[in-house]
C-alpha cells in the first residue's frame, strides 16, 4: 500500500516542501503539539491576541498529516452533528446559540480567507442532505422543522423531481437543502494558515516527534523544547502522549476515494452543475463532492475501528472499505459505473459519545488540550483554537460558558468492552440501514445521544 503522503490525492497534488527538524533545544512561551487544523488556528488566534508571544509548532510529520490534510473538504457549519443531537446534548437555548456561532464561526473563516489571499479552493455552494427511503425524507421534514425552531434560516426541502434535477441518480426520493456549508481543499487550507503564521513569525517545525510531554517541556526525537505553556492539538493521536484522555474518546478511521476527473459527456450524465456537497440519510452515510479539477470525492461514515485504539501507518488502508465504496458509489450513480478511482486513502478521527469536541487541562493548566471533533473539525478546529488561544493567555471569553467547553462528554467503556460495544454497535447501525426498526440498544443509546459514527 502507498504511504499516505502519494496515496492521498490533496497530498499528492500540492508541491510540499518541509520545515526543519527540531535539534537541540530550543524555549518559546507557548508551544504547540501538532500542525493540523487546531494547533495552527490556535496559533493564528494566539498572534491575533498577544503579537509579541514567541510561539512553536512542532509536527511529526508535514502540516496536515493527520485528519486535517485527509478530510473529505467539506465544511459544516453546525458545532454538532445536527441541530436536533445538540438540542439533546445541550439544551434548546444553548442548542440556538451554537446554531449562532457556528453560522458567525463559516462566516469569519470565509472573511479571513478573503483578507489574507489564502487559496484553498473555497466553494460556498450549500449542502444536500439526500434522502434514500421515505423514512429518511420524513426525516428531513422534522430536521427542517427543528433547524427554524432555532432561527437557522435558509434550509428548504426538495421534491424527488426537484433533487433529479440537481443530481442524477436514481436513488434520491428527495432532499433538504442547507444553502451554508462549503467545500474546500483542506491540504491547501493547511498550508495557507502554515504560511500566515510563518510570515507573522511563528517557528513551524516538522518531521519532529514529541516522545514525553511533562513538567514544561517537550522531548522530541531530536532534541527538546521548553515553554511556559503548552497546548496539545494532536486529536486522535493525543493516547500516544497522555493515554488517561482516551476514556473520553475512541480513535476511528474513515476512508475516502477520488475518481479520475469527468468527462464533459460523464457531467452531463451526472448533472450536479451546481457543485453542492451531498450527504445521504442513512446512519452510515456516504458523504461526497466534486473537486476543483471535477473529481468525484466519495467517503463513507462507516469508520474502523482497530483494537486496541491504534492510530498508525498500518490503518491508512483498507480494501474491504475500498471495495464497499466503489459499489455503494455504482448503486448511486449507475451512469458512472466504469468511473476509475485511482485515489483510495484514510484518516483518524477522534470520535467523542456526543460528536463534539472537550477541553482541558494537565499539570495545573501548563498543558491545554482539545479533541474529539468527530468528523465535523474543518469549521469547530477554527472555534477550538480561539477557545485555546483565550485559555492560554488566560483572557477571558464568553465562549468558555458553553458546556462543549465546561463538561466532558460521556466516556467510553475501556478494552476489551471497548471492543464489544463497537461491534454491537456497528452490527445495528447496518441493520437499521437495511431498513429494520432500531434495536433496543440504539434506541438506549438514541435516548441519551450517544454515537459511534464519524
Amino acid at each position: 500500500m502507498l504511504p499516505i503522503e502519494k496515496a492521498c490525492y490533496w497530498m499528492t497534488t500540492e508541491p510540499y516542501q518541509y520545515e526543519p527538524v527540531l535539534e537541540g533545544e530550543q524555549s518559546c512561551d507557548i508551544a504547540i503539539v501538532g500542525a493540523g487544523f487546531t494547533g495552527l488556528w490556535t496559533g493564528v488566534f494566539l498572534k491575533d491576541l498577544a503579537p509579541d508571544k514567541d510561539i512553536v509548532i512542532v509536527e511529526q510529520g508535514m502540516a496536515g498529516y493527520g485528519g486535517s490534510g485527509r478530510n473529505a473538504g467539506m465544511l459544516d457549519v453546525t458545532i454538532d452533528h445536527s441541530h436536533a443531537l445538540a438540542i439533546t446534548h445541550f439544551g434548546f437555548q444553548e442548542a440556538k446559540r451554537l446554531a449562532e456561532i457556528g453560522r458567525k464561526n463559516i462566516e469569519e473563516m470565509a472573511t479571513f480567507l478573503s483578507q489574507n489571499d489564502i487559496d484553498c479552493d473555497f466553494e460556498r455552494n450549500g449542502r444536500f442532505f439526500v434522502a434514500l427511503t421515505e423514512a429518511q425524507m420524513k426525516g428531513s421534514v422534522q430536521d427542517l422543522e427543528v433547524a427554524e425552531r432555532l432561527g437557522v434560516a435558509g434550509m428548504r426541502l426538495l421534491s424527488a423531481d426537484e433533487i433529479q434535477a440537481e443530481v442524477h441518480s436514481p436513488l434520491y426520493l428527495g432532499a433538504l437543502f442547507a444553502p451554508s456549508p462549503g467545500i474546500i481543499n483542506p491540504f491547501k487550507l493547511v498550508q495557507g494558515l502554515k504560511q500566515y503564521l510563518k510570515l507573522r513569525g511563528v517557528r513551524i517545525f516538522e518531521k519532529t516527534k514529541v516522545t514525553a510531554l511533562c513538567g514544561g517541556a517537550a522531548q522530541t526525537d531530536h532534541g527538546k523544547l521548553l515553554a511556559h505553556r503548552f497546548i496539545a492539538a494532536t486529536d486522535a493521536f493525543t493516547h500516544h502522549l497522555f493515554p488517561k484522555l482516551l476514556r473520553r474518546y475512541i480513535p476511528l478511521y474513515d476512508y475516502i476515494l477520488v475518481s479520475d476527473p469527468l468527462t464533459s459527456l460523464q457531467k452531463e450524465a451526472i448533472g450536479w452543475k451546481g457543485r453542492q456537497g451531498i450527504t445521504d440519510g442513512r446512519t452510515f452515510f456516504n458523504y461526497y463532492r466534486l473537486t476543483a479539477d471535477d473529481r468525484i470525492l466519495w467517503g463513507t461514515s462507516e469508520a474502523m475501528y482497530y483494537a486496541p485504539n491504534r492510530v498508525n501507518p498500518e490503518c491508512d488502508h483498507s480494501e474491504r472499505h475500498y471495495s464497499a465504496l466503489r459499489e455503494s458509489f455504482r448503486r448511486h450513480f449507475p451512469q458512472l459505473a466504469e468511473l476509475p478511482f485511482p485515489f483510495a486513502w484514510g484518516g483518524p478521527i477522534a470520535s467523542t459519545t456526543r460528536m463534539t469536541p472537550f477541553f482541558g487541562s494537565l499539570e495545573n493548566g501548563r498543558i491545554l488540550y482539545a479533541l474529539g471533533y468527530t468528523g465535523h473539525g474543518i469549521g469547530s478546529t477554527r472555534l477550538a483554537g480561539r477557545i485555546l488561544a483565550h485559555m492560554a493567555l488566560e483572557r477571558s471569553s464568553d465562549l468558555f460558558k458553553l458546556s462543549i467547553v465546561q463538561k466532558k462528554p460521556f466516556p467510553y467503556p475501556p478494552e476489551p468492552f471497548r471492543s464489544f460495544a463497537v461491534e454491537a454497535v456497528t452490527k445495528a447501525l447496518r441493520k437499521t440501514d437495511a431498513g429494520h426498526r432500531p434495536s433496543l440498544l440504539l434506541r438506549l443509546l438514541d435516548s441519551l445521544g450517544i454515537g459511534f459514527s464519524s
